[in-house]
């Protein structure tokens, strides 16, 4: 394929929400779909021994949640994903704040039982600071939640931006009966405890169809057809310059943990989505279909595979075509680096890739060479913006108990600053050493 044709084919987004809304869930939902995986990991079951795909540290299998970015890249129809599952929990915000630097659209993961938390406030200003195109799903619709209305409501005053109700709930909790897709008039109906791919959806072309009664009862089917009533006559239509510029963000709803309404949520983000972007730089933009490569390092990932104390540095193609066995010039340090062997992801799956276009996400071995916000380029000297740093908030005072063993305390601690995990200060007299985080489990 040409450049444009391989640009056009990517879609790179990130999951974010507060913890516990379903992200991962949602995550290897998608994966499923994609393919990529056959069996989805019971995220909080204690019953099966899988943990979820996309969490592969110790901390997050125990915890059930994610603390780390993970990447995973996959096929579905004519499109190659890759998807960005961000940790929720704030002590680690800062990783999913540079994660956002590295994709070009975000689905934000909503749960209908506590509407828009804290988290989700804090992330969709960032999205909003960078015009990055939303696409909404509220999840967990089997269970006792807020009324629909009212979460669109609470969308739109607390996030600060237009929506447009995409598909839409039959009941809600124990009256849930299916959903409502308005693009394409299909109504899908729940099935319980359902973990397998959906079927395909019963086409209602008209909701006065009589068929409509049959399906849901005459209540609620008179119940649908007065929402969509009210929706087609509230809501602006979905305009998709308007959604791509993150004036608008389609609104679609359903239950992650049972497989239900994320069909749809795939099949129109990979319609409307947008493809790869022009990046800022201290020289002006760089467009994604100039034909010199470059790419930014976003995040540094120690030990994926402890059996091989590997360290991994993911870069994010911008522009222009990578190669594997090829030097690019590292703009910091003004040298040229080769790289044998870049990997794509699928969580802590690596394989090893021949090339890399904008949009891809790829891991590069790293003997110490690369800290976040670094870039490389095909002979450019450049450097891209907007990779941000943070302040710590919480303070430790670091005790080597083993004066044996301080080349290799003063080592880790050297990466976990380079991963952007940790600060390291020095107190004199004394020259006690202080390491600063933003989180408390950070220090775990």
């Amino acid at each position: 394929m040409s450049l444009p044709q391989e640009i056009e084919r990517r879609r790179t987004f990130a999951i974010i929400s507060h913890p516990d809304a379903g992200k991962t869930t949602l995550t290897e939902k998608f994966l499923l779909y994609g393919g990529a995986i056959q069996t989805a990991g019971a995220v909080k079951s204690n019953k099966i021994r899988r943990g979820a795909t996309s969490d592969f540290l110790e901390i997050e299998r125990q915890r059930g949640i994610s603390v780390t970015t993970s990447v995973m890249t996959f096929d579905y129809g004519d499109r190659l994903i890759n998807l960005l599952d961000t940790p929720g929990h704030r002590d680690f915000a800062e990783d999913t704040y540079r994660t956002l630097t590295a994709v070009d659209s975000v689905i934000l993961v909503i749960d209908c039982v506590k509407g828009v938390e804290a988290q989700t406030e804090r992330l969709m200003e960032v999205c909003r600071m960078r015009n990055t195109p939303v696409i909404v799903f509220i999840n967990k619709l089997d269970l006792e939640g807020q009324d629909p209305f009212d979460l669109l409501d609470e969308l739109e005053e607390k996030l600060s931006i237009k929506v447009r109700p995409m598909s839409w709930p039959v009941g809600i909790g124990a009256t849930f009966q299916g959903v409502y897709d308005l693009h394409s008039k299909g109504l899908r109906l729940f099935d319980p405890g359902k973990t397998k791919l959906e079927k395909a959806s019963t086409r209602i072309s008209d909701l006065a169809d009589p068929q409509l009664d049959k399906l849901l009862g005459a209540d609620p089917a008179n119940e649908l057809r007065a929402s969509i009533e009210l929706i087609e006559g509230v809501y602006e239509p979905l305009s998709i310059e308007a959604y791509r510029s993150a004036r608008i963000a389609p609104v679609f709803f359903g239950s992650a943990f049972n497989n239900f309404g994320v069909k749809e949520l795939l099949d129109a983000f990979v319609d409307i989505a947008p493809p790869p972007g022009p990046r800022a730089t201290d020289q002006g933009e760089v467009q994604p279909d100039d034909k010199r490569f470059s790419g930014f390092v976003f995040k540094i990932h120690a030990n994926i595979d402890p059996n091989h104390r590997d360290r991994i540095a993911f870069l994010r193609v911008c522009s222009g075509h990578f190669e594997r066995n090829t030097y690019y010039n590292h703009v910091r340090l003004g040298k040229e680096l080769r790289f044998a062997t870049p990997t794509t992801f699928l969580a802590a799956q690596k394989t090893i890739v021949e090339e890399a276009w904008p949009g891809d996400v790829i891991g590069l071995f790293d003997t110490g060479n690369f800290k976040i916000g670094d870039t490389l380029t095909e002979g450019a000297n450049f450097n891209f913006r907007g990779i941000p740093a943070f302040s710590p908030e919480l303070f430790r005072e670091l005790v080597n108990q083993d004066p044996m063993k301080s080349k290799q305390l003063e080592k880790g601690i050297r990466q976990l600053t380079d991963e952007g995990v940790a600060q390291l200060y020095t107190q004199q007299p004394g020259n006690k050493k202080i390491v600063g985080c933003v989180g408390e489990l950070q220090f775990r």
